[in-house]
């Protein structure tokens, strides 16, 4: 990516939470000289990641950094993909005094969710509408992104929110769901969600990196807002087999977290990303974005 070739430095990224998402950036950073430190929860991931080159170290709620001063040293840079719990942001409560206590630190992010939008019956919403999440999870969200914002205001850190939509790449796509016998098209009329490809979430933080605007909050999704049963639909397609039956979703056997996840129903704008940062994603939908993984 143009930005990222051109305008940002080596430099040391630090990520609370080394998982998919962040470890797509990490690794694009290492590719062009950046040093890269963060956190897992187990002990046996944070072996495997040394072995790629990657400083890790075990944290959560329970295990702080027993040093984070050493941890942090020279990160400039800082991401958070930890989720918040119902005792609030774990890194903030266990780190934040020690982020606050770094000035050299040039942008911080911290991946947040669209789900602090709630439900819009399928309207379009942007970063200036109202935070109305209608659920337990996206309610922590929310308090999570007042949080991270609080170490903006009072003690000036670059913060940055990045609220992505439903996330899906390598491993992780409709794709993979039909072949593993486990997609299913569910009926529910008007329903559509945004996604976005793991690819460009690491393409939207680079530009952000290279132009920081702390304090600003950004939608992270594709240009297509879809309904889940026609993504599914292409993706049978495109692997040749035929679609599964839809279910009436007033029917289906669902998991409460599987039925949560259809509470909201909302499009989400990504003009910010497009103007501000001057993103150009490679992957604009869904169609796009399954051609290049199947």
């Amino acid at each position: 990516m143009k930005i990222l070739e051109d305008t940002l430095a080596e430099d040391r990224l630090f990520c609370f939470g080394l998982g998919y998402s962040a470890l797509v950036l990490a690794r694009r950073l290492m590719a062009r000289g950046w040093s890269v430190a963060g956190t897992t929860r187990k002990a046996a991931q944070a072996v495997s990641l040394r072995e790629q080159g990657i400083e890790a170290f075990v944290f959560d709620r329970d295990r702080p950094l027993a040093d984070p001063a050493a941890a942090l040293n020279g990160a400039h840079h800082v991401l958070s993909s930890v989720p918040p719990d119902a005792g609030g942001d774990p890194v903030i409560d266990c780190h934040g005094a020690d982020l606050l206590a770094r000035a050299d630190i040039r942008w911080i992010g911290y991946l947040s969710t669209t789900g602090v939008y709630g439900d819009r019956a399928g309207a379009w919403v942007d970063e200036d509408s109202a935070l109305e999440p209608s659920g337990e999870r996206g309610r922590w969200r929310l308090a999570a992104e007042r949080a991270w914002l609080g170490l903006h205001d009072p003690g000036g850190l670059p913060v940055h929110l990045f609220r992505l939509a439903g996330i899906y790449g390598p491993g992780r796509n409709a794709l993979e769901r039909v072949r593993a016998g486990k997609a299913r098209r569910l009926d529910k009329p008007g329903q559509i969600f945004s996604r976005i490809h793991v690819e460009d979430i690491a393409r939207v933080l680079a530009a952000s990196m290279a132009h920081p605007n702390p304090g600003r909050a950004y939608n992270v999704c594709d240009d297509n807002p879809a309904p889940p049963q026609e993504v599914i639909a292409h993706a049978c397609g495109l692997l040749g087999v035929a679609p599964p039956p839809l279910e009436p979703f007033s029917q289906a056997d669902l998991s409460p977290m599987a039925r949560s996840f259809y509470r909201d129903n909302k499009r989400v704008s990504n003009r910010r990303i497009k103007q501000e940062l001057g993103v150009t994603l490679a992957y604009p939908d869904y169609q796009t974005g399954l051609m290049s993984l199947l």
